[in-house]
């Protein structure tokens, strides 16, 4: 019996991903992730930053950030995670940051 691809397993993923969504299949394993709130300003005060520097070092738009701690706009989801681990390890994005430039 010959294997599926990788393409048709993903594939496969979304239509069942799709079939969830409209209630049409309990039987899907679904992982759902709380992703966390983060106080943006307490990060950058905590670092000792300002807005320009924060968004300097780890690449936001300044006025982004503004936005985001004036409670404007919010930041979507990957934003939030990427937030939380700069949160706890900045010097881990740091890291890939230097080394990606």
């Amino acid at each position: 019996m010959k294997r599926p691809t990788v393409g048709a397993r993903i594939i496969e993923g979304l239509e069942q991903a799709i079939a969830w969504t409209r209630g049409q299949n309990e039987r899907v394993r679904v992982t759902l992730v709380d992703v966390p709130e983060i106080d943006i300003r307490g990060v950058r005060r905590k670092m000792g930053l300002s807005q320009a520097q924060f968004a300097t070092k780890f690449g936001f738009p300044p006025a982004t950030l503004r936005n985001w701690e004036q409670g404007r706009s919010h930041p979507d989801a990957p934003t939030r995670v990427l937030l939380a681990v700069i949160a706890k390890h900045p010097e881990a994005v740091e890291d890939v940051l230097r080394k990606a430039s």
